[in-house]
């Protein structure tokens, strides 16, 4: 019996279970404050806001995992970055879809590489390291685009992240699970993931036993830039033009769904389903802070606050569910 409690306490207090929980709990209050709020259709389309955040999640997730205090703050500007390459390759036509996405995904790749040379070889603190390329990325921005909103989305983009695709739903979403599986078999298969969790652990013990640290540091921060490139290309398609401000908006819940999914902040503990569930609850958070008709200032000063609870609550755990 004192087994089975113990159970039933360890899955109420796993932070996958509180994100579900809180979803559900969000969508009954947004039903209560608008009919309709949780119907098939709004469901379908919340799901499809939350399948960019996880995608850009995806490789904040590893970054805060590797430990080091590492949070990417140039994933806002690299989503922007990202939809403006990708919008200029496709000019609105399908055709160009391939490329787009290879430019779109590999230009902030190697930017997100240079971030990690930055960190890892010549010691610069990742924030200030990442806050300094989304200046260079945003002036760069403004140069290229002259501050004018340029290119435009494939029909057939478009279609694939707004349209039903298969049963209603949108091909996003398919790309999002698809995300997911590759994520969790790294993270839990390999050894490329393996080596993730123990630097973030502890990245002395990992240097150690003959981890090329340097090498894993250096990658995740170019797969963070990939995972922001290749949202780029799904916000371009979600709203079908870009400009140089776009991804702004998921720095902060980029941090924000990996904390409440249950990665620890130190790092080495922590992983992508949270992440997947925390993105679906600060989606539905955001649309019922838009049904209150809040401001923005004030939806930022949630999204903050709430990050600042979750530092104190997850930030010094040594140990969280995988």
């Amino acid at each position: 019996m004192n087994s089975n409690q113990s159970r039933i306490t360890a899955l109420i207090a796993d932070p996958l279970t509180i994100a579900i929980a809180a979803s559900v709990a969000l969508l009954l209050i947004g039903e209560i404050l608008s009919p309709g709020f949780a119907q098939g259709t709004q469901i379908v389309r919340l799901l499809t806001v939350a399948a960019i955040l996880g995608i850009v999640a995806a490789g904040q997730n590893i970054v805060i995992l590797g430990g080091r205090e590492g949070i990417d703050l140039s994933v806002g500007s690299l989503i922007s970055l990202g939809a403006v390459l990708a919008g200029n390759m496709m000019n609105g036509q399908n055709s160009g879809i391939p490329l787009a996405v290879i430019v779109a995904g590999g230009i902030p790749f190697l930017i997100g590489l240079i971030n990690g040379i930055g960190i890892t070889f010549v010691r610069i603190p990742p924030l200030v390291m990442t806050l300094g390329m989304t200046a260079v990325i945003q002036g760069g921005l403004v140069v290229y685009s002259q501050g004018v909103p340029s290119g435009a989305a494939a029909p057939l983009l478009s279609g694939f992240i707004n349209q039903p695709l298969v049963f209603g739903i949108p091909g996003i979403l398919f790309v999002w699970v698809a995300i997911a599986a590759i994520m969790l078999f790294v993270l839990r298969r390999t050894s490329f993931g393996f080596a993730i969790y123990a630097i973030g652990s502890n990245e002395r013990a990992a240097t150690l036993v003959g981890l090329p640290v340097q090498l894993i540091r250096t990658l995740i921060y170019g797969f963070s830039g990939l995972f922001a490139g290749l949202a780029g290309v799904c916000v371009i398609g979600y709203t079908g033009t870009s400009f140089i401000s776009v991804g702004d908006q998921y720095v902060l819940p980029s941090v924000i769904a990996v904390v409440i999914g249950g990665t620890s902040l130190a790092g080495g503990a922590g992983g992508y389903l949270g992440t997947m569930a925390g993105a679906v609850a600060l989606t539905i958070l955001q649309s019922v802070l838009i049904t209150l008709n809040l401001d923005v200032w004030a939806r930022q000063v949630i999204f903050g606050l709430t990050l600042l609870a979750l530092m104190l609550l997850y930030g010094r755990q040594k140990k969280l569910r995988v």
